[in-house]
């Protein structure tokens, strides 16, 4: 099987999109599944471990202006014809993933879109409402035109019934129980985390540090819940204005953290903080958890499919800071009970793997070429 993936996301850029992206290129080479991915060119990469990276130049995004995005080129055409895909699967097309769906009905081969990005919302919450409609009536167009979509999460899929798409598959997310671990618990990283008060209560957010995170509402945690210390580990737009919000406060901006030092930062908290507005899983939410640490969450995304109230956490509505401080209250009133939600959440994230999920995907895609196949060998 050869597979062309279309994205308008990559790396150097670290985020739950690109990570997604990632695992499954990683997954491709594990099964012997060949592959191209056409991305914009954030970087010189040109290769990621078996996969051609096919780059497309292009400005920034005005409501996401870390990503630079511009439609593929003739060139790019060329380049993914002579690879020769059995199928193509869009990353949330928009500008380049428009390219390759008129690619792919060129080439006449099956296609595949995932949902990764709530641009609509996001144009609200970045001061642009007058955009959403129109976002939204693209996101109809552009996944309707692939053979088959799918959703993140079971509210997500509903969202994009509510649409008008209206075959839409789950995709679910997993989490790597080896890399996100409670045995990487380092006393070292927690003096870093709470900036050397390690015997109080350490709260953790990891993502982009971007407006619809909502990582303002935050602050009233540390206000009032007392022996409290948050750090944030992430980067993004917004941090200069948030560090100046929290100045005075017990929060520690830890900047972007990978590999072993993401996992410390994890293993190493006690409560994971998860605020956002808008989200379409929230695949950190699944990372705390893997690494024991109970949750407390904005009802967005995949929240609500994998944190089980009062058991692994707490979930509140986005716009409902005194649920999000009550339930961060309960889990600190005692290190036992941070410690057995803690247990429980590993327990369950453990029975979240990567491996089924991206087998999912493999099994759509061998699904829909032979599908092809017989239309295509049936005579007009």
């Amino acid at each position: 099987m050869r597979v062309a993936l279309f994205t308008e996301t990559f790396l150097p850029k670290l985020d739950g999109i690109v990570t997604v992206t990632c695992l499954l290129l990683d997954h491709f080479a594990k099964r012997g599944i060949e592959s191209v991915i056409v991305a914009p060119r954030l970087g010189e990469i040109n290769q990621y471990a078996q996969t051609r990276v096919i780059p497309v130049d292009g400005l920034p995004l005005p409501i996401y202006p870390e990503l630079r995005v511009g439609p593929p080129t003739f060139t790019t055409y060329q380049q993914v014809k002579a690879f020769q895909p059995d199928i193509a699967h869009f990353i949330h097309p928009v500008i380049i993933g428009t390219g390759g769906i008129l690619m792919s009905k060129y080439l006449k081969i099956p296609t595949v879109a995932s949902f990764h990005l709530d641009l609509a919302n996001m144009a609200k919450h970045h001061g642009v409402p007058f955009m959403a409609p129109p976002l939204n009536l693209m996101t109809r167009i552009l996944f309707n035109s692939a053979d088959y979509c799918l959703a993140p999460s079971r509210p997500v899929q509903r969202e994009m019934h509510a649409l008008g798409i209206p075959h839409v598959g789950l995709w679910g997310r997993g989490v790597d129980a080896e890399k996100f671990n409670p045995r990487y618990r380092s006393q070292d990283m927690r003096e870093h985390l709470s900036d050397g008060h390690p015997h109080e209560t350490i709260l953790l957010y990891v993502g982009r540090l971007s407006q619809e995170k909502q990582i303002s509402k935050l602050r009233q945690v540390l206000e009032h819940v007392p022996n409290t210390r948050l750090a944030l580990v992430g980067d993004g737009p917004y941090r200069e204005q948030l560090e100046s919000e929290f100045s005075g406060l017990n929060a520690k901006f830890m900047g972007y953290l990978k590999g072993e030092a993401l996992s410390q930062a994890y293993a190493s908290a006690d409560i994971f903080l998860f605020p956002s507005a808008l989200e379409t899983f929230g695949l950190v939410v699944t990372e705390a958890m893997a690494a024991g640490l109970p949750v407390v969450a904005s009802r967005v995304g995949g929240v609500c499919d994998v944190v089980k109230e009062g058991i692994t956490g707490y979930t509140f509505d986005p716009d409902d800071v005194e649920a999000l401080i009550d339930g961060v209250r309960r889990i600190a009133a005692s290190r036992d009970q941070i410690t057995q939600m803690g247990i429980a959440a590993r327990q369950f994230a453990e029975t979240q793997t990567w491996e089924s999920m991206m087998d999912t995907v493999i099994e759509l895609y061998a699904g829909l070429i032979s599908q092809y196949s017989l239309e295509a060998a049936v005579p007009d």
